[in-house]
């Protein structure tokens, strides 16, 4: 049977507004001056579900601009863990079936993966908007021989407008990813704290960049 996509992008952004209001049992991990990190054991499967929350310093448009799920994104240009980005199909105006590759990381020890998700967009009332995704398979996206398959559970980021500050931005983010193939957890476990500053320092650098 052909998967529900829309059924799994929505359930995925309802996890999303779970998580946004259930504050208990973060544990914190990693705090830099732009983001701080905390972590959970998933419900999801058997790994963690991170946490980040810091304030970007441009409006939410410009924040939007370089973290929206697009074809043709700023994304592949200024996070070191996105190498490419492509829409396999598009189901609405707001879900798509996308595939992620990234890049070799910790001094190679991961090496390349390949994701393929539905993602959401959303905007609500308030002007805050959300992307939410999370694993799926596609006819037309088999696995690769050159990347481990990695599953996202649900994830996603709130760009989340501050009442009187236009210049600034709250992002809360969410990750939630099994890398797949054999990692030690000690690595997986510095890993994503790691990632999630480093998204966060170069986030901030790209949207500067756009001014």
């Amino acid at each position: 049977p052909a998967m529900d996509y829309a059924a799994l992008a929505e359930a995925a952004a309802e996890k999303m507004g779970l998580y946004r209001r259930d504050p208990g049992g973060w544990r914190g991990c990693r705090r830099t001056s732009e983001v701080s990190v905390s972590w959970r054991p998933s419900a999801e499967f058997a790994g963690n579900v991170y946490r980040g929350e810091g304030v970007v310093p441009g409006s939410p448009q410009d924040v939007w601009e370089c973290i929206k799920p697009v074809a043709g994104g700023l994304r592949t240009k200024w996070d070191q863990n996105v190498k490419d980005f492509e829409v396999i199909e598009a189901i609405s105006d707001t879900v798509s079936v996308c595939r992620t590759t990234t890049p070799s990381a910790f001094m190679r020890i991961i090496s390349p993966r390949e994701f393929v998700d539905v993602v959401l967009i959303r905007q609500y009332e308030d002007g805050t908007m959300l992307s939410a995704a999370t694993n799926v398979e596609h006819p037309l996206c088999p696995p690769q021989p050159n990347f481990v398959r990695g599953f996202n559970y649900p994830c996603g980021c709130f760009c989340i407008p501050l009442p009187g500050e236009p210049d600034r931005t709250q992002l809360l983010s969410f990750f939630q990813t099994d890398l797949g193939g054999y990692l030690p957890q000690t690595v997986v476990d510095s890993f994503f704290p790691a990632s999630i500053a480093g998204f966060y320092s170069n986030l901030t650098k790209a949207v500067k960049a756009l001014k």
